[in-house]
């Protein structure tokens, strides 16, 4: 007899949808009722769900903010961090906290991104354009784009604007 996932198996609660979507890892609040809404059978079963969960202490944001900028920031520029925070549904607060955290570390993290994947100073316009893109593309400033396509691995300018 073959298993049938559809006979014989009680229907997931939306607290076990919930914490089975949080051992992946953090969601915030908004986020969890985008993904759940669907399976919300009884209105205000969710918000009921997601109230105890947060109560508990499973649904944490500013643990969202810490893991989204543990992962991201080594990668990723301010603007692409804070565009993540916002489309998480987080507190504006806590999004203008974050991303003020991550100003001063901008150009080191420019000039690191920016080192692993082209290593050398572009010998034409057209390779100073392309590596300019590629920083922007992925949220570092214009100022930092253009300090660390123009001097690469120089770091005497880092103390010349602090």
């Amino acid at each position: 007899m073959a298993f049938s996932p559809s006979k014989g198996l009680a229907p997931i609660s939306l607290k076990g949808r919930a914490l089975r979507l949080l051992s992946g890892r953090e969601h915030s609040r908004a986020e969890l009722e985008r993904k759940l809404i669907a399976f919300e059978e009884v209105p205000g079963a969710l918000a009921q769900a997601l109230d105890e969960l947060q109560a508990k202490g499973f649904i944490n944001e500013q643990r969202v903010v810490d893991s989204v900028l543990y992962r991201r920031s080594a990668k990723l520029g301010t603007a692409r961090i804070r565009q993540e925070l916002q489309s998480k549904g987080l507190d504006p607060g806590m999004v203008l906290d974050a991303v003020a955290s991550l100003q001063d570390t901008e150009l080191a993290r420019a000039r690191e991104v920016w080192r692993k994947k082209f290593g050398s100073p572009p010998l034409d316009a057209a390779a100073r354009g392309k590596q300019q893109r590629f920083l922007l593309a992925r949220g570092f400033s214009g100022d930092a784009v253009r300090k660390v396509v123009a001097g690469g691995d120089d770091d005497s300018w880092d103390t010349a604007d602090s």
